[in-house]
């Protein structure tokens, strides 16, 4: 199995990025804070890889910018009702010292933002994960600075959201306007994914 990949950024989509190794392209699934911090097209990156197989879907490969995200994204699919969609979706809300952070405290509230995951399951992940080792540095128990604020007065991530489109060769000046008026439209609650969704059908039409 696939366990790393260096190569060129040919193409980011909005689930996936394709990595020119030597001449082979291989498409890689990845969260959005994952393709928001890929090089520009042309430039080389390096992302561990999971590597999985399934009757259906054949060989999937999914990356991370570090080993700890690949790690946790290993042991957040060992919990029943986590897929590989739903730990995506954590590790876009919370890096793995966040996670860590938030299951010490017992913090089922930080976990149950990430999409498609509800109470019930950011119980199960928070109880799971107790004594896991998810990160190497040292966990901190208490709440990052943002994280105490409510969810609605956090800014829309349009930053992320903007690179996104410039990583796909989209102009800087174009990737704000449509990523503002995507922002706008959808409110402050709005992911990553999804403002990068709709700027690019903003510039689509």
């Amino acid at each position: 199995m696939i366990g790393r990949l260096r190569g060129a950024v040919a193409e980011v989509g909005e689930e996936e990025a394709l990595i020119d190794v030597m001449g082979v392209g291989y498409v890689v699934r990845c969260g959005s804070r994952t393709l928001s911090r890929l090089p520009a097209l042309g430039e080389e990156t390096l992302l561990h890889i999971e590597s999985q197989w399934s009757e259906s879907a054949g060989l999937r490969l999914y990356g991370f910018g570090t080993r700890e995200d690949r790690r946790a994204f290993v042991l957040l699919q060992a919990i029943q009702g986590v897929g590989p969609k739903a730990a995506m979706a954590v590790l876009d809300v919370l890096s793995p010292a966040e996670l860590a952070s938030a299951v010490a405290r017992d913090d089922k509230a930080a976990v149950g933002r990430a999409s498609g995951v509800g109470p019930k399951l950011a119980l199960r992940i928070v109880t799971e994960l107790k004594d896991k080792p998810i990160t190497d540095g040292p966990v901190l128990m208490t709440a990052p600075a943002s994280a105490s604020a409510p969810v609605k007065a956090k800014p829309a991530p349009t930053g992320d959201a903007v690179a996104a489109l410039m990583g796909l060769g989209v102009a800087e000046v174009n990737a704000r306007r449509v990523v503002e008026a995507a922002a706008a439209r959808l409110g402050e609650e709005a992911t990553v994914q999804q403002l990068i969704k709709a700027g690019l059908q903003e510039l689509g039409r």
